[in-house]
């Protein structure tokens, strides 16, 4: 026996959530099936710009999110050698601040902000195979919690399911257009924070070749995030708690700011996380969230994605009824969210670079923030409201690798081989931006 319903979805996360709340919203019936039980963790940077907290709002979840106690994150600070500024965002949508939010508190909420919609959110259970008619996706074949197994139908089938999606290797897209190895590693830790005066500030600071990051959240916590080079992560290995903190110590100003806290919890880590953009759409079926595209952590724009094409999923939901159509409008979706992502992806890969280019990437920013708009101004590039491109200008990076090259002469090799072959990366994202959107 099978059940049928427009739209089912294979994951109930950020991006799986905001797509059946979308299209709940226009009276379809929505079946979105998970593995987990909520609340529950995953892997994540949790951090959202205020572009990011806007797409909260947009999907409907900002007030649940805030009820969990992420505090409004109103300024950034970046430091470093000779740098320590701060300042606040240009608003989106009327919205000033960002957040950091663990994700078994935001997850939650945007699970509840589409069961209120109307959408059906099967907790613990999870999809195994697709159903095909004339080499169509028709629906999808469920393992619940006792191993029993059951069918269902729909117009579309949504791959929600991350990284490694079972949607994504069932429709033969595992394997991405394109791909882009990181250059830093992720180690995370939550502290208990009594440093009032840094709770509406998230803090990054760049050191040489390390990146340290403090990102107060709810629980009167404070996220620590480590983004090493990935060349160090055989230091984690087999001594993980002391590399961290002899790591948080080659970051003087994380050092400080982190005085008085205490880690609360145990050490996260992902050490291999490569970048991509896979196929995702087709007949039938559609790939959204990290399961169709994921960029570096490194600047914190997953859930803003993920919450944003999920939610312009729904525009689809006015053709589900017409097989040609549907496909025309996900190929369109498809083609809005590349072009919407991919010169963040090649900066977002730029900036994720652990080798020599460090030191340039710290004279660009020293730069950047030295203009007349200051910090506000590098807010503008991670809340998607100004063209990262403008921070990666030829000229700008060899004016950078002069001043690094003057700051750091022991590192001279180091640094010339790293902005060489960013000029080289710079030209190849040209074409590889001229394939994905062919």
């Amino acid at each position: 026996m099978s059940e049928h319903a427009d739209v089912v979805i294979a994951g109930a996360r950020c991006a799986g959530s905001a797509a059946a709340t979308a299209l709940a919203r226009q009276g379809r019936r929505v079946i979105a099936v998970d593995p987990a039980r909520f609340p529950s963790t995953t892997v994540s940077t949790h951090l959202l710009f205020a572009g990011g907290v806007a797409e909260l709002a947009r999907v409907g979840a900002l007030e649940r999110v805030e009820k969990a106690g992420a505090p409004r994150l109103s300024r950034a600070h970046v430091g470093g050698p000779g740098l320590d500024a701060g300042g606040g965002y240009t608003p989106v949508d009327g919205i000033d601040y960002g957040m950091c939010a663990r994700r078994a508190a935001l997850d939650t909420a945007l699970v509840e902000t589409a069961r209120e919609s109307g959408a059906e959110i099967r907790e613990g259970h999870r999809v195994i195979d697709l159903l095909w008619e004339r080499d169509r996706a028709v629906g999808v074949r469920v393992r619940d919690p006792k191993g029993q197994e059951y069918e269902i139908r729909a117009h579309l089938v949504v791959g929600a399911d991350g990284r490694r999606s079972t949607v994504a290797r069932l429709v033969g897209a595992e394997h991405p257009r394109i791909t882009h190895a990181n250059g830093r590693a992720c180690y995370y830790a939550y502290y208990e924070d009594p440093r009032d005066e840094w709770r509406s500030t998230a803090a990054m600071w760049l050191t040489g070749y390390e990146l340290g990051n403090a990102f107060p959240c709810d629980g009167g916590l404070a996220m620590v995030l480590l983004m090493p080079p990935v060349e160090r992560v055989a230091d984690f290995r087999g001594n993980l708690e002391a590399e961290f903190d002899r790591t948080v110590g080659l970051v003087p100003g994380l050092a400080a700011r982190l005085e008085g806290c205490t880690r609360a919890t145990k050490i996260v880590s992902s050490a291999e996380h490569p970048s991509y953009f896979r196929r995702s759409s087709g007949p039938g079926w559609v790939l959204v969230g990290d399961a169709g595209h994921f960029k570096d952590p490194v600047t914190a724009q997953g859930i803003r994605d993920a919450v944003r094409f999920g939610r312009l999923l729904g525009e689809t939901a006015a053709v589900l009824d017409d097989p040609v159509a549907l496909d025309r409008a996900t190929r369109a979706w498809e083609r809005k969210r590349d072009e919407q992502c991919v010169h963040t992806y090649h900066w977002t890969n730029l900036l994720g670079r652990g080798d020599g280019l460090a030191h340039v990437q710290f004279e660009l920013l020293r730069a950047l923030i030295g203009g007349p708009r200051g910090v506000r101004g590098l807010l503008e590039v991670y809340s998607r409201i100004r063209d990262p491109r403008e921070t990666l200008a030829v000229n700008g990076l060899a004016r950078a690798a002069v001043r690094a090259l003057r700051h750091n002469p022991a590192e001279r090799t180091a640094v010339l081989a790293g902005v060489g072959s960013a000029v080289r990366e710079l030209a190849q994202n040209r074409g590889e931006a001229k394939r994905l959107l062919a």
